[in-house]
């Protein structure tokens, strides 16, 4: 349990797929204009991190790997699909994506005419695809390792995306100076909030 609470604690603060990696950037700076809709599109990522990186990781461990297929039969021990990993996890990337999108549409048709074509887009998001490379990297020993990895990249990429959205509809209201004005100012607090999540790589767990 302490393992566990430990990956999901290091996965949403000291490993923030945002201020750690500066991955899923397109989407953090296009869609964080409004909490609202940084919120839909942080929850429709949890989603889809907590189904494809297990999925991918049982895929990895009883398909991909060296000697994999041994369940199927002996015969089978050396072989070697993990060069196939890639394309097997996209393909899981986008199968998750097309249910969430499906689900928005049916049940959000508001926020998702609010998110446009960021929502499709999250099959191509690289804290998507990260976070099932970085488990493929760090070899968890089971299932339910992944599932918490997943858990915790999702809820780190939300944190990240709502915190820069909180802070985008204040500054609507301040006197910035006008070449700073938009992405310029988003690149500098985004900047300044990974200096900050610097120190949380003083825990100790």
């Amino acid at each position: 349990m302490e393992n566990l609470l430990s990956i999901f604690v290091k996965s949403v603060f000291v490993e923030n797929m945002v201020f750690a990696y500066f991955l899923g950037m397109c989407s953090y700076l296009a869609v964080s204009k409004t909490v609202k809709t940084a919120m839909g599109l942080g929850l429709a990522v949890i989603f889809v991190e907590l189904i494809t990186v297990p999925v991918n990781f049982l895929i990895l461990k009883y398909l991909l790997s060296p000697g994999a297929l041994v369940w199927l039969s002996p015969a089978l021990a050396e072989v070697d699909l993990s060069f196939l990993s890639f394309i097997m996890y996209i393909a899981v990337i986008a199968s998750m994506v097309q249910l969430v999108e499906m689900v928005v549409e049916k049940f959000a048709p508001a926020l998702y005419s609010s998110l446009g074509i960021f929502l499709p887009l999250i099959a191509v998001n690289c804290a998507i695809m990260g976070a099932s490379l970085f488990m493929q990297e760090r070899a968890f020993l089971h299932v339910g390792e992944a599932a918490v990895y997943g858990l915790g990249a999702g809820v780190g990429w939300l944190l990240a995306i709502v915190a820069i959205a909180a802070i985008r509809e204040k500054l609507a209201y301040s006197n910035i100076p006008a070449p700073l004005r938009g992405l310029g100012i988003t690149f500098i607090i985004t900047g300044l909030m990974a200096f900050s999540f610097l120190s949380f790589m003083g825990i100790q767990l």
